[in-house]
């Protein structure tokens, strides 16, 4: 039971949904858009702060990214295609590097937001894309949020003893692993179909190297595991993840592909099992930050995501979808939850035990919790207030959409609705009238007249 309310910000650009892989791609950044109208519709933005993020600079983004590889991706040399492992995955398109800079920049932002402790969860379901290397595209993946939210200004890493990283796509996140390889700070863990299935790597056997070893925890499953199957490995994986490293924060990659009837997933998991992840660690009270990551069936994306943010910020909703933009999508039930296939579960209860006591066993080996020395923090990323200045700003000229989307109203500050019928107010925020006062010189002094009515004309 939660005794408190949390503060949950959300990272949104509409712009996302314009960019197109090209014909016939799997990869739909529409979804993305389709997800924000699905949770506007429900209501779910009322419980939110939504902010829109400042697309990352060339030279935030070269952090973790090498500079050549920034540069092709900006300048999109159709010559270099084949030395940074840009074709027919990972196609060059209109816009890519912007495409890249909402995505990073949404996570930064998130980052920076759970470090200044204005936030208890912080979403931005444009990143988690975690296949892409320093100087290299994959999976549908070019430029890695993840690993320079942690390595390029170590922003995470500024404020946080240790992070955890726990992946649930169904593709091994082996890019992010990659990057914390040899280091005790960042933990990750990883769920995801092994075997014959990309990228390929993700085995029980890969634990990290250097101070790295054993920090790197990867669980491979096999085609139709069901959402009991992955729980019962899970949450007694993570419990003691949890209890072994004890990290001060946690970054949750929510890949939607784990879902049954993904164009890609060979997964059996409903929204409530893959939800069931996120809502373990919300229970945890830890800061988290929820980013997206695979997904390739649009309207279970949606669905997934949207299910997600309400579970985020602790409400219920219908299992009946309202009426939005892209309502013909969801066709031909219209629900939120999807029902699991009839589909083999190929992983045994055997076999999920043996891995179970394989990743224990590598827990165990674990040395204390480490520790980190007294030092000054670093400047933050993000450290120009883009707000100041705004009273004495020009009335006559638009606010850039990011600055104008940062103002947030105080929760409770207007009305939801107006009922049909007459003037009354949604019963959670009944009308309320102002007190009875005397006009006595007291309370007149009290009063703030900012407009004081014309004198009329005899």
């Amino acid at each position: 039971m939660e005794h408190c309310k949390r503060r949950v910000a959300y990272y949104y650009d509409s712009n996302v949904g314009n960019y197109y892989y090209g014909q016939g791609h799997v990869m739909k950044p529409h979804r993305i858009r389709m997800t924000h109208h699905l949770l506007l519709n429900y209501g779910i933005y009322r419980f939110l702060e939504v902010y829109r993020p400042f697309p990352a600079s060339f030279e935030e983004m070269t952090r973790f990214h090498s500079e050549d590889y920034m540069s092709f991706l900006k300048m999109q040399y159709n010559k270099q295609m084949l030395k940074f492992n840009v074709g027919e995955d990972c196609p060059v398109f209109d816009g890519l590097f912007e495409f890249c800079q909402l995505s990073s920049g949404g996570s930064l932002a998130a980052a920076v937001k759970l470090n200044k402790q204005k936030a208890d969860i912080a979403i931005n379901w444009m990143g988690g894309l975690h296949h892409a290397k320093k100087a290299e595209a994959s999976g549908f993946c070019y430029s890695n949020d993840i690993g320079w939210i942690f390595t390029g200004y170590l922003e995470l890493l500024k404020y946080h003893k240790r992070v955890l990283y726990v992946d649930i796509d169904v593709h091994h996140g082996d890019g992010v692993e990659e990057a914390f390889y040899t280091t005790d700070r960042v933990m990750t863990v990883s769920f995801h179909k092994y075997g014959d299935f990309f990228p390929g790597t993700g085995d029980l056997k890969d634990i990290g190297a250097g101070r790295g070893r054993y920090y790197s925890v990867n669980v491979p499953l096999k085609d139709g595991i069901t959402d009991d199957s992955y729980q019962s490995i899970f949450v007694p994986v993570m419990t003691k993840v949890m209890e072994r490293f004890q990290p001060s924060a946690v970054v949750l990659q929510c890949g939607a592909d784990s879902l049954n009837g993904d164009r890609l997933g060979p997964f059996n998991l409903t929204l409530r099992g893959h939800g069931a992840c996120v809502k373990f660690f919300r229970d945890q009270n830890v800061p988290l930050m929820l980013l997206g990551g695979g997904g390739y069936t649009p309207r279970n994306v949606a669905r997934c995501w949207t299910y997600e943010t309400a579970l985020a910020v602790n409400v219920d909703i219908s299992d009946e979808l309202p009426y939005n933009d892209y309502f013909e999508y969801f066709g031909p039930n219209y629900r939120l939850h999807i029902d699991p296939s009839v589909n083999p579960n190929d992983n045994s209860a055997d076999y999920l035990l043996s891995i179970q006591q394989g990743v224990m066993e590598n827990l165990r080996k674990l040395p204390a919790v480490p520790s980190v020395q007294m030092q000054p923090i670093p400047i933050d990323a993000m450290q120009i207030d883009h707000t100041a200045g705004l009273d004495a700003s020009d009335p006559d000229k638009r606010l850039p959409e990011a600055v104008a989307d940062s103002l947030v109203q105080d929760a409770g500050e207007l009305y939801d609705e107006e009922k049909e019928g007459g003037d009354k107010r949604n019963e959670q925020t009944p009308y309320q009238k102002r007190p009875a006062m005397d006009a006595s010189e007291d309370n007149l002094k009290k009063l703030k007249i900012d407009n004081p009515p014309a004198q009329q004309d005899k």
